[in-house]
């Protein structure tokens, strides 16, 4: 029976695929051509494809009130990366079978693939009972016991009980409320059931409104989104995958049944070469659809080329970003094998808790204090910008707190006096701010680092790799290493140079390849080449969500009494001073506060200048040294706005002893995937989708 092509695709199963379609008529006929992303192709009417894929390319919204929609509602087209957070609200029309909730929405191991439902009855399990009306987060679809059933949990009394149920238990299921916001983009992956379309609310539009904007001014009603999908297919003669908009105004049928599907050729991504045994490796194949990107070997991997694929294996990176106070910031893949070196650059640290957790045994932790705190205990330190720090240890005192003696977690800490060291006590739950300075004039390797220091670790290139052409990272000002990950790779080379291997990531590169059934040498080049991998935000937060969702978050810090005076913005002394400040490995360093005030434009700029002399210095083990001069001036502007910009101007020279930079940075809005990357209290562990 025959279909329009939109028909088909929004009913379409994604686990059904491959399906062979055959063009009955329409618009485009009698080899009319179609241009799709630089493909073109002839749709004539007979013609025979194979569908391997579809995902949704746009959105059609159309303006509803009380969440209804009339013949005449105005309609627009959004692109999957429109700004905006947008509140998905529950579907009205009731599923009736598990079976439909595993066919109709997207169910998968990340916090957007758990839907949540209820049941308008109870419903009896074996040692379980799931009342009417209790919410019901469906995790994943598995077969056991040789039935297909869902793993579900609900949550009683703060604690969650899992159960499973079959796909063929039936009743009416709804929707539950969803209190989280998305982007468009979240909304068209796991959340437009297919065959249904789905309601959302404008809940921030993330950017000032213009003419160019779709939506109107002011607009915060609700739109009706229906997806129109790209869809994926491969021809009879062509060696390429073509791409076809769903709406195409095409009638096709389904021949799948009564077709041989195996003429076609068969795309494999590398997630399927990669799925494949160890000892199908290695293979030839043929590039039928390359990735996008400048630099090697990306360039090289082009339709139509031929490439020996060796073998698969997991191999390490460190996460890296980009240290800028400005969005976007960029994001990297840094191997092992990267042969540049590294300078460390000061970490900043918004609580004397962050403190706790960063220092080491291995070196004295020392801090400059950025933000002024007023403590409402006697017993306690309050801190004045410009302080300075040795981080010492945790531990207990005593207080004097509402008329009663209390113990609170307090951080251990020698204030650096112009000729002596001071004993303090900073409260553990101190909100306040501060920059680590640094003495390590050392320059370090990856492998070094990762060795030597825990991360997060902050670093700048001071010696780029020399072994590769370009070096992306030599480019950015600061980076901040993140963490160790595990990833997939392919090692592959052109058959036309069997000399020189590379490394390719398999999650990271759009790629399609068909195998050729050609002999291959089995010995692997002498050569193997990595690249460092510069990814997407979104990439960013996949990956760490897939390498976190097994680790325990950190405890958390402990919380500020509810009764405690509230701090002022800055602490300021009395009348501005310079005091000669001894700090570790003999430093002296020269600290002027001063505060300026801006009334008409309510800011106030905090300058904090910093002169450091490092002085000779004679004891029985030096008897020489040499005086270097270096001044740092950080100047910081703080708004009172929401956004709270900051800048910082810092001038950096190559003899200094070490670096006092300042860059306590808040952002201008919370990032989109930061925001729905990061589970709460309630949510389920996260996987890797």
């Amino acid at each position: 029976m025959a279909s329009t092509l939109e028909k088909f695709i929004h009913s379409l199963d994604p686990r059904a695929l491959p399906r062979v379609l055959q063009i009955q008529e329409g618009f485009y006929f009698q080899g009319s051509i179609y241009e799709m992303f630089g493909n073109e192709c002839s749709l004539s009417t007979g013609e025979v494809i194979k569908v391997i894929g579809f995902k949704i390319n746009k959105l059609i919204a159309r303006f509803c009130e009380n969440n209804e929609v009339s013949q005449f509602s105005a309609k627009v087209e959004l692109p999957l990366n429109f700004p905006g957070l947008y509140k998905v609200l529950a579907d009205k029309t009731p599923y009736v079978s598990i079976e439909e909730i595993t066919r109709k929405v997207s169910i998968g191991p990340t916090r957007f693939g758990h839907p949540c439902f209820y049941s308008t009855e109870d419903i009896k399990l074996a040692n379980f009972t799931i009342k009417h009306g209790e919410q019901i987060t469906f995790n994943s679809v598995e077969e056991i016991n040789g039935m297909m059933s869902v793993n579900c949990g609900v949550i009683r009394n703060n604690q969650s009980h899992s159960f499973t149920l079959p796909l063929s238990q039936e009743g009416k299921f709804y929707e539950c409320e969803d209190d989280q916001i998305y982007t468009l983009k979240e909304i068209a992956e796991w959340k437009i059931p297919k065959s249904r379309n789905r309601i959302v609310k404008l809940s921030n539009t993330l950017h000032t409104w213009d003419s160019s904007n779709p939506l109107p001014e002011n607009f915060d009603g609700c739109l009706i989104l229906t997806p129109v999908y790209e869809v994926q297919a491969v021809m009879k003669f062509r060696k390429d995958i073509v791409h076809i908009l769903s709406d195409l105004d095409v009638e096709v049928k389904d021949i799948t049944d009564c077709y041989d599907i195996n003429s076609f050729l068969q795309p494999l991504s590398l997630e399927d070469v990669f799925e494949r045994t160890s000892k199908e490796f290695p293979m030839v194949a043929e590039i039928m659809e390359g990735p996008s990107g400048r630099q090697k070997p990306y360039n090289l991997l082009y339709a139509g080329k031929e490439i020996v694929i060796y073998k698969k294996y997991q191999a390490t990176r460190v996460l890296a970003s980009e240290i800028r106070s400005d969005p976007p910031k960029r994001y990297f893949l840094i191997p092992m094998s990267y042969k540049g070196k590294f300078k460390r650059r000061p970490r900043e640290f918004p609580t004397a808790y962050d403190l706790e957790i960063a220092r080491s045994e291995k070196e004295q932790l020392h801090v400059v204090a950025t933000k002024a705190f007023d403590s409402p205990h006697k017993e306690l330190f309050s801190v004045s910008v410009g302080d300075q720090f040795l981080v010492q240890e945790c531990q207990t005192s005593e207080v004097l707190y509402e008329g009663r003696k209390k113990h609170i977690d307090v951080l251990a800490c020698e204030q650096i006096l112009s000729d002596t060291y001071k004993k303090v006590l900073l409260p553990m739950y101190m909100e306040g701010g501060f920059v680590e300075v640094i003495h390590d004039k050392k320059q370090y390797q990856l492998s070094e680092i990762c060795k030597e220091f825990p991360l997060p670790f902050n670093v700048k290139v001071a010696v780029r790799d020399l072994s590769i052409e370009e070096d992306v990272l030599a480019a950015v000002p600061g980076l901040q290493f993140e963490e160790e990950i595990t990833d997939s790779y392919l090692l592959i080379s052109s058959t036309s140079n069997p000399l020189e291997s590379w490394e390719i990531p398999v999650y990271h590169l759009n790629m399609s390849v068909h195998l050729l059934n050609k002999d291959v040498q089995t010995a692997v080049p002498p050569v193997t080449k990595t690249t460092v991998e510069e990814i997407s935000e979104e990439q960013y937060y996949m990956v760490r969500r897939y390498e976190n969702q097994t680790l325990h978050p950190p405890p958390r810090p402990p919380k500020k009494p509810m009764t405690l005076a509230p701090k002022p913005v800055f602490a300021v002394p009395k009348q501005g001073v310079s005091d000669v400040l001894q700090a570790p490995k003999n430093f002296c360093v020269d600290i002027t506060k001063k505060l300026c005030s801006d009334q008409d434009a309510d800011v106030s700029e905090l300058q904090v200048s910093c002169q450091n002399d490092l002085v000779q210095r004679e004891n029985k083990n030096d008897m020489t040294g040499k005086a270097t001069v270096v001044e740092t001036s950080v100047i910081k502007g703080l708004t009172n706005t929401a956004l709270g910009k900051c800048e910082v101007e810092n001038e950096e020279e190559e003899e200094h002893d070490y670096e006092y930079v300042d860059e306590n940075i808040i952002e201008n809005i919370r990032k989109v995937f930061q925001d729905t990357s990061i589970g709460n209290k309630h949510e389920p562990p996260e996987g890797r989708r």
